[in-house]
């Protein structure tokens, strides 16, 4: 039976995509991105026990076979365990069939666009999407996928027959810069942009700006711009470093990237040929 590994179902969202949408959010990633909001996302639990003796409410335990166990009922989501992990995972997670998922959220349907799905990295599990999607258009609802470029979606036309729109990530086309900032030379992302603007499956593309990197903002937005032109929106975000971990805050700074700067980039893009170009 195919399941995947879920780290949390939001019911409603309306920062995930158009419209009010379900957005459920899988564990693991093949990216370490210095600025990442949920790192503990990127990993799956190793079970070294280190988020139990925290726990404010004994909801976790480690048993006799080492394996850490989560109990939902007791838990109050203090995070406590987040930040106790060091490996960039989570305790609380849920190894879900499809079947499971759309009971969780069978209640939403009826007053949601669709779903979204995120992470981490979502498309680490293509099968278990594309049953997903395939049974959620029975429902009459939308799927979209917010993924960071890793997979060769060209290997995989079932899921992207299945899904609506890829929201993409492009963070970096210097493969030197792209390798600092997620641990990965970016030359998967650039290969996704173009097959899905020639598949016409682009939703939407994001790209963070960060303060005092005038070059290398200048070059993924120029370079990204002119490849989208007007066919979906390409937003420009300002990098804030609320959610980021120390270490990595250590490396791009601690403060937020001026809306005026931010804005400016925008500009460079709209003159670039992405019409629908702004910042958020």
């Amino acid at each position: 039976m195919n399941k995947a590994p879920v780290n949390k179902i939001i019911p409603f969202s309306n920062v995930d995509g158009p419209g009010n949408r379900t957005s459920i959010f899988f564990q693991g990633c093949s990216f370490r991105c210095q600025f990442c909001h949920n790192p503990e996302t990127i990993r799956l639990c190793v079970h070294c026990g280190a988020c139990v003796p925290g726990c404010p409410v004994h909801a976790l335990r480690q048993d006799a076979d080492g394996q850490v166990r989560w109990d939902p009922k007791a838990c109050v989501q203090c995070d406590a365990c987040l930040k106790a992990c060091p490996h960039s995972a989570s305790p609380r997670i849920r190894w879900m069939t499809v079947e499971e998922v759309l009971l969780e959220i069978r209640r939403s349907l009826p007053y949601i666009e669709g779903i979204t799905t995120s992470g981490g990295d979502c498309t680490l599990y293509p099968a278990f999407l594309t049953e997903l999607f395939t049974r959620v258009h029975e429902a009459g609802k939308t799927c979209l996928i917010d993924g960071n470029g890793a997979l060769d979606f060209r290997s995989h036309p079932q899921l992207l027959s299945a899904c609506d729109g890829v929201m993409l990530d492009v963070k970096a086309v210097d493969p030197a810069w792209s390798m600092q900032l997620i641990g990965n030379d970016g030359t998967s992302v650039l290969q996704s942009l173009k097959y899905l603007l020639q598949a016409g499956k682009l939703a939407e593309v994001r790209t963070v700006i960060f303060p005092g990197r005038d070059r290398e903002n200048a070059e993924t937005v120029r370079y990204t711009a002119a490849r989208i032109g007007d066919r979906c929106p390409y937003k420009i975000i300002r990098y804030r470093p609320f959610g980021v971990r120390e270490e990595f805050q250590a490396f791009l700074g601690e403060d937020t990237t001026d809306a005026a700067y931010a804005e400016s980039y925008a500009r460079l893009a709209r003159d670039a040929g992405a019409s629908k170009a702004y910042v958020i």
